[in-house]
């Protein structure tokens, strides 16, 4: 007996059964399962970054009393890095037509030449 098809049943409620049958018949993805958290067990301990931005925090608050964000100085980093992709986008399609026109002239010469003019060339390169 053939399986029924996800479209046959889609309008119809499936049990849990059915689509597991259903998922593995045709080859889809398991549904992940999240595991439940436990409220009693231990946090995960922090990354080395997350203990040096800790310490870090802390001795720019000291240092910084007034400044409450850091928004202002993280816009000239985002405009600078702005300019530097755009800057990087253009170098990058310069080089990808350096490199398409070639390989065109590579493929070119070669068809330009005779079959016997480069089997010659085999030739000499194999008896060295």
């Amino acid at each position: 007996m053939r399986a029924p098809t996800a479209g046959s049943v889609a309008h119809k409620k499936l049990d849990s059964s059915l689509v597991k049958k259903l998922k593995a018949d045709t080859g889809m993805k398991k549904e992940k399962v999240k595991k439940k958290k436990d409220s009693g067990a231990p946090k995960r301990p922090p990354s080395a970054f997350f203990v040096f931005m800790d310490d870090f925090r802390k001795t720019y608050k000291e240092n910084f009393p007034e400044n409450k964000s850091v928004a202002n100085d993280k816009a000239t980093y985002i405009a600078t890095a702005a300019k530097k992709k755009v800057e990087y986008d253009k170098l990058k399609e310069e080089f990808n037509r350096k490199q398409t026109s070639s390989n065109m002239n590579v493929i070119s010469e070669d068809y330009s030449r005779s079959t016997s003019e480069v089997s010659n060339e085999i030739e000499q390169e194999g008896s060295s």
